[in-house]
């Protein structure tokens, strides 16, 4: 249950920083209706992800991942819709306050509710290119497709795939670069909504640690930085957020 303690006590940390760093996973996501992978009714509990989230189960494969995207995915990315924590955030960018976020996530919601700074380590669901040709495409343009071909192709003939990092494959390396170097100059390492198990990316709060940073986690679940972070708040991050910033915009 949130409480007033915690809510001041994530205010006074963002009210002594200067340059915010966010690092989002997917329980930001959660709280927009989107499920988590790993937790208590995952997705991974019910899709086998060797198959769905593969590269190389893809180029055998791709109907598996098309048919997971179409039973499953597709209608939950276009109603979800960005919730406290995502505009929180917005708030602070806008305010000169935070400078980047750095997202574990795949939804483009930080976008949607209109942050600016955005680094997606593992790629957008939300984007679709060619295999062959690198021609990108568009949500709507997806669902169109799907309704009359299982696999949906490019005008080249080649698959279309998701933009995002399956498994097999490496993180893109400006966003990871940039994300290194935000974690670096930041003065406060906000986690939010992130097991942080991850790797390499559950690396990034621990370079702001070791660079000076103050690290604040909210987490539902305890995580393995717990023990050298300056805040842990257990509680869903959409109403803290919004609240703590309403707090501090208000004081």
């Amino acid at each position: 249950m949130l409480t007033e303690q915690d809510i001041l006590a994530l205010r006074r940390v963002i009210d002594a920083s200067r340059r915010i760093m966010a690092f989002t996973g997917a329980g930001v996501s959660e709280e927009s209706g989107i499920p988590t992978y790993r937790g208590h009714g995952g997705t991974w509990t019910k899709y086998d992800p060797e198959k769905y989230a593969s590269i190389d189960y893809f180029r055998r494969d791709p109907s598996y991942f098309w048919r997971f995207f179409r039973e499953v995915r597709m209608d939950i990315m276009s109603k979800a819709q960005p919730n406290g924590a995502h505009l929180a955030l917005v708030e602070l960018e806008r305010r000169g306050r935070l400078s980047a976020v750095v997202t574990q996530n795949i939804d483009g919601l930080h976008q949607r509710a209109g942050s600016q700074q955005v680094y997606e380590l593992h790629g957008n669901t939300t984007r679709f290119y060619c295999t062959r040709c690198r021609e990108y495409y568009d949500l709507d343009t997806i669902r169109a497709a799907l309704q009359k071909e299982d696999v949906p192709h490019c005008g080249c003939s080649g698959v279309l795939r998701p933009d995002v990092v399956l498994f097999g494959e490496f993180l893109p390396e400006f966003a990871m670069e940039r994300a290194i170097a935000e974690a670096q100059a930041c003065d406060l390492c906000l986690v939010i909504g992130s097991s942080l198990v991850v790797y390499p990316a559950a690396n990034i709060p621990l370079y702001a640690k070791q660079a000076g940073a103050q690290l604040a986690i909210i987490n539902i679940d305890p995580t393995p930085l717990d023990d050298y972070a300056d805040l842990v708040l257990n509680t869903p991050a959409a109403e803290l957020l919004a609240k703590a910033v309403e707090v501090q915009e208000n004081k």
